[in-house]
């Protein structure tokens, strides 16, 4: 048996191990891996987050394809879940494997096969953790993702996991998955100081500190504001009701409450929505704040969901924001915007430890509005502390966000784009 052949099964005995995925479609994914021509691996592979509606997911993939170079293949469950902007389009490819992260059976298998033919041609794998890679919401999605990256590194991929959340209560099966995918090579970058230091007490290491990718977008599309905003003369407040915490807490009341108390100092409410889903989207969940103030003429309503770059574009009008979406307030805090977040999934602290505004992290608990009005007081002010310190730690943010991308495609000739 030559040193190639042996070097081969080692790998695929290795992958399978890792992988956690039926052994056959392991060395499935190696096999087509090991028959690729290193000339031929010239494309970036980037597995998206769920998308599908959701302002934030769609802004990472934004903001990791602003600022890269060359050619991609984007991996999704649904061709619909994304939407590729025109200046993408020519050099990105979107591959539709759809039972990859949530399927079963055969049907997973099929996907697996279709990802290891599309990592053949890879120089690089980047998998977007955003929240999803703790088992927090899906425990199987978790493990599946890390082991899916570790079979890739264990395969002679680069490969990372963008920018991610960890929490203080990860699942035991996400812990070990993501442990052992750092221990064969992954990169593991985690975007606020707090998740990186939990994952560090949980075992995994080596963990490189980041901030969220978004802070890297560049992109700013003032349309929408322009519309919305058009008869608008006093400040704006942005006021977003998350429709996943509507199933855990009664927030109409509360928001209302908010409501009249950003009226009263003198700002403009635009209500705005973030994602658009059947299962906890926000639409119901703001359609009900809306219907419960009724016909004001300082408060309005965006009916849609909008680009990420329209919400920059809102964000950069903005005086405050109150959101129960972490990237509302992530794209707020990219124009020195306060933004008051609701938290509830232990990845609100990290954000705001980044900018020492610990006062913007709101507990999603009963009785949140006298908070949020309390702290609006606070922070309204352009000269407030909190302004003041959002300013001053914003551009070392921003470089924190840009090393989720810093070296993609480095050393590739990816030829034109």
């Amino acid at each position: 048996m030559t040193k190639a052949i042996e070097r081969a099964h080692r790998i695929r005995r290795r992958a399978v191990v890792a992988s956690g995925l039926p052994s056959r479609v392991d060395r499935r994914i190696v096999r087509s891996r090991a028959r690729a021509e290193p000339r031929d691996r010239s494309r970036h592979l980037l597995l998206a987050a769920p998308g599908g509606g959701n302002v934030g997911d769609q802004a990472m993939l934004e903001a990791v394809l602003e600022n890269t170079a060359g050619r991609v293949t984007l991996v999704v469950p649904d061709r619909a879940s994304v939407e590729l902007p025109e200046e993408f389009r020519q050099r990105v490819e979107v591959l539709e494997i759809p039972h990859l992260v949530y399927g079963t059976g055969a049907e997973h298998r099929a996907s697996v096969a279709s990802f290891g033919r599309a990592l053949a041609g890879a120089a690089q794998l980047s998998v977007l953790g955003a929240d999803v890679m703790d088992g927090r919401y899906s425990l199987p999605a978790s493990v599946r993702r890390s082991n899916l990256a570790r079979a890739a590194a264990l395969a002679g991929v680069e490969t990372r996991v963008i920018g991610f959340s960890w929490s203080d209560r990860a699942r035991v099966a996400a812990r070990r998955s993501l442990a052992a995918a750092a221990r064969d090579g992954v990169r593991l970058l985690l975007r606020d100081p707090i998740s990186a230091e939990r994952a560090r007490k949980d075992g995994i290491a080596p963990v490189e500190e980041v901030a969220d990718v978004v802070f890297a977008a560049r992109s700013v599309d003032a349309s929408a504001a322009d519309e919305l905003l058009q008869h608008v003369t006093r400040p704006v407040a942005l006021v977003n009701v998350s429709g996943l915490l509507a199933g855990r807490l009664d927030q109409t009341e509360e928001y209302v409450r908010i409501v009249e108390g950003l009226r009263s100092r003198g700002l403009h409410v635009l209500v705005i929505p973030h994602v658009d889903r059947e299962q906890s989207g926000d639409m119901e969940a703001c359609a009900a704040l809306l219907a419960r103030v009724g016909e004001l003429p300082d408060v309005s309503s965006v009916p849609s969901i909008l680009s990420p770059a329209q919400v920059r574009g809102l964000t950069a009008r903005a005086s405050i924001t109150v959101t129960g979406r972490m990237h509302l307030a992530v794209m707020s805090l990219l124009h020195g915007v306060p933004a008051l977040t609701l938290a509830s999934q232990g990845k609100v602290e990290g954000l705001m430890q980044l900018f020492g505004t610990p006062e913007l992290r709101i507990d999603a608990v009963p009785g949140f509005s006298a908070v949020v009005v309390d702290v609006v007081d606070q922070v309204l002010a352009a000269d407030s502390a909190a302004r003041q310190a959002i300013r001053q730690a914003l551009p070392g943010v921003v470089a924190m966000a840009q090393r989720n991308t810093a070296d993609l495609l480095a050393s590739v000739h990816t030829g034109q784009a």
